[in-house]
């Protein structure tokens, strides 16, 4: 049990405050950039401002009347788009609600949509930051392009399309591992 303070602690203390310290605030960003490996911590504050953008908006098409025809169609392009990104984890074509751009798009949203964390989701990686480095030598392609951004975000489209660059060691020590390794592919 704490005493209670004297009337001149009080008046010392009276602008401190133990409850909430001013370092607090970056304790979610430290960890967020922790989960997902994120190099570049700019990143975290870029994605923080998309998400704030996009709960603003999200909130002002809310204030238009329900039965606005503008409102619908800027609702509905809203939630597409989004969920197109795969921010939105509806999935199936399934229509989301407007509420749910103010609960679910976060940084965390914008990082699992990263390439080195869909590796890692894809098993193609045991970790995101083995993930990152496959993909900043140069090992991955996404459809037909060679990435080297481990910035890069993949679309729910985009997914299917991330594999190994034909020239690849691993992708070649892969296929000896489940003797696919093709006599042509050596050349």
């Amino acid at each position: 049990m704490v005493r209670k303070l004297k009337h001149h602690e009080q008046r010392l203390l009276r602008k401190v405050d133990f409850v909430s310290y001013p370092s607090d605030v970056t304790h979610r960003s430290a960890e967020v950039i922790r989960r997902y490996s994120l190099s570049n911590p700019a990143d975290y504050s870029s994605y923080n401002r998309l998400a704030g953008s996009l709960r603003q908006l999200a909130h002002r098409l809310a204030l238009l009347p329900p039965e606005s025809e503008f409102r619908r169609k800027q609702e509905d392009l809203l939630l597409e788009k989004l969920n197109d990104l795969g921010l939105l984890g509806i999935g199936g074509g399934g229509k989301g609600k407007l509420s749910d751009v103010e609960r679910k798009v976060t940084v965390s949203a914008f990082c699992r949509r990263r390439l080195g964390v869909v590796m890692t989701r894809l098993r193609m990686a045991e970790t995101v930051s083995s993930a990152n480095k496959f993909i900043e030598q140069g090992h991955i392609r996404v459809g037909t392009e060679v990435v080297t951004d481990p910035a890069f975000l993949v679309t729910r489209n985009m997914e299917d399309f991330v594999t190994w660059v034909d020239s690849s060691k691993i992708k070649r020590n892969i296929m000896k591992y489940r003797d696919k390794l093709d006599d042509f592919d050596l050349l």
